[in-house]
């Protein structure tokens, strides 16, 4: 899962997001999906969502 489509991702999931802040860099962040944020059935930048952490990022892959 490559985290562009919204009906890939899901509450509970564990996944790997990109930040805002370490877009450049490319920076990994690993949690658990608490909420999507993101309307749209896909975006190419990855869906956003909300991390149980609070951390808010775009999936960039997922741990099927």
């Amino acid at each position: 899962m490559d985290g562009t489509k919204r009906s890939d991702i899901t509450i509970g999931a564990k996944v790997f997001v990109v930040q805002k802040q370490d877009q450049r860099t490319g920076k990994l962040t690993e949690g658990v999906v608490k909420r999507i944020l993101t309307n749209s059935p896909q975006h190419p930048h990855g869906i956003k969502v909300m991390l149980e952490s609070g951390i808010v990022g775009r999936v960039k892959k997922g741990l099927a």
